[in-house]
């Protein structure tokens, strides 16, 4: 989290984020040539996509030459038709095992699925195609249970493959058991929180209704469109108790940034490795954590490599601290590491974390939710409070706002490098910003009492720079993205 002190306009260097780590920890390496700008004018001329990029450092060692000792005589292959027979031996033996190792390895994915597989037909459904308005399941089991919270007030809408449209559940005959129903399917297997009716507010004119008197228990061949809705309001959900922090009460004291109290920001986390933090996280259940794509580049995208710690305001007391390891780490397929488009990641934990007082998770932002061009948020994270400066120990926090996409991607900001998979917050003038060590951590904003998770740490040309704000992953763009991952790895 940098707070510029007021050093003049202009673009910075590249800074790379090393993680919180003592300066012994690892062995020195060789210097790298750093990528100067263009003097005058610095706006005019954005660098190709500057980021802060995690990066651990592993102990490098001279490759060792193992001599092979010669064979005996009587076997060596001496003579010239001997070297044709042993190459041509030995071409075919590489082949029959390459052809092995394929037909075993087609076999291994063959049986291991994973999307959806269809109950109709054993066909194997990318989560992709999940819910997209097209049958790829002969039964079409894949446009069956198609929910979604839409709005700041959780309204529980149905997709129908039929009309090719989203619709509001009728709360008539509505019970919790339909709630928990839902919630399973979206990707809460054993989370519900709330259920209950209230006036529609997206403007519907057609309900999904509940038929009471149909014998099957399965809640979406319950459900018809219907016109009429007699209890005049919809089904509120609530899956997980989430977006709840005791900033609600204290918003001034993180302005210009500060250090977090406890249970301040309950859903960040910090994500080691090797001892040494290198990215921050979101929680958003239990068991998954929101981060950056970039922060789990290979080599860093084996999950047994991660740890997490949750609740832990101090770096130095992690390392005496029980962490979370994690079980699987899922990029977005379509993350472009030179661009950063879809710059947004999910770890799922090896065992579900403890929610209290100082660990709570942050909301999704649900389709339909309206945001101020200038909207106020949040950031946090462990990042340098300067350029160039070390890891922070402490999690600091700052308020930023939100700037326009079109300003952004201006030729005196960041020039046609802003997708609508990013989002800029910040400050044109600079001052208060993200920096190394915060990648992959929260951006939220506070509507409707509710903390909602918008962007996870993205990149940045330097810290805290005029005309150079932070971008982050736009995760409004990706709500439907993560409850795929979240159904296909319940």
């Amino acid at each position: 989290m940098a707070l510029n002190s007021g050093s003049p306009p202009g673009v910075g260097p590249y800074y790379e984020n090393h993680g919180f780590q003592p300066e012994s920890l690892y062995p020195p390496q060789p210097p790298m040539a750093r990528r100067a700008y263009a003097g005058y004018p610095a706006q005019y001329y954005p660098p190709a996509v500057p980021q802060y990029t995690p990066r651990v450092q592993t102990h490098t060692s001279t490759p060792v030459i193992l001599m092979q000792p010669k064979p005996p005589s009587g076997t060596a292959c001496t003579s010239r038709t001997k070297k044709v027979l042993c190459v041509t031996f030995t071409l075919g033996a590489l082949l029959a095992g390459a052809v092995l190792a394929a037909v075993l390895l087609w076999e291994l994915l063959e049986d291991q699925c994973l999307g959806m597989e269809c109950s109709s037909s054993g066909t194997c459904v990318s989560p992709s195609h999940w819910c997209d308005g097209i049958l790829h399941c002969p039964g079409g089991e894949d446009e069956n249970r198609c929910v979604r919270l839409y709005g700041p007030n959780f309204i529980l809408q149905v997709y129908s493959a039929q009309r090719k449209s989203w619709h509001p559940v009728c709360q008539d005959d509505w019970s919790d058991n339909y709630g928990r129903a839902a919630c399973q399917d979206m990707g809460y297997p054993n989370s519900f929180f709330s259920s209950q009716g209230i006036v529609d507010d997206s403007g519907a004119t057609s309900f999904m209704k509940l038929n009471v008197s149909a014998n099957n228990i399965d809640l979406y061949k319950k459900l018809y469109h219907s016109d009429v809705c007699s209890s005049k309001t919809v089904v509120s959900l609530r899956c997980i108790e989430c977006g709840v922090s005791g900033k609600t009460r204290r918003q001034s004291r993180i302005v210009g940034g500060s250090s977090a109290a406890p249970g301040d920001w309950p859903w960040q986390v910090s994500l080691h490795v090797q001892g040494t933090h290198v990215c921050g996280g979101s929680i958003i259940t239990p068991e998954w954590i929101v981060t950056a794509a970039h922060c789990v580049e290979e080599p860093l995208n084996n999950p047994k490599i991660w740890t997490a710690f949750a609740g832990i305001l101090r770096q130095s007391l992690m390392f005496y601290g029980n962490g979370y390891r994690v079980a699987k780490v899922i990029s977005h397929p379509n993350y472009d590491s030179k661009t950063k488009n879809n710059d947004i990641a999910l770890m799922k934990l090896q065992t579900p974390l403890t929610f209290n007082d100082r660990v709570k998770p942050v909301c999704l932002p649900n389709p339909g939710m309206m945001l101020e061009p200038t909207q106020s948020c949040w950031i946090s994270g462990w990042g340098s409070t300067y350029e160039k400066g070390k890891t922070s120990d402490v999690l600091n926090a700052a308020m930023v706002q939100l700037i326009e996409p079109w300003r952004c991607d201006s030729k005196q900001v960041y020039g046609d490098l802003i997708t609508p998979a990013m989002i800029c917050a910040g400050y044109l003038q600079g001052t208060v910003d993200s920096c190394q060590g915060d990648s992959g951590g929260p951006l939220v904003t506070l509507k409707s009492s509710v903390w909602w998770l918008i962007g996870d740490t993205s990149w940045g040309s330097g810290c805290a720079k005029a005309y150079r704000p932070g971008v982050y992953g736009n995760v409004t763009m990706f709500t439907d993205w993560i409850y795929q991952q979240m159904r296909a790895n319940s």
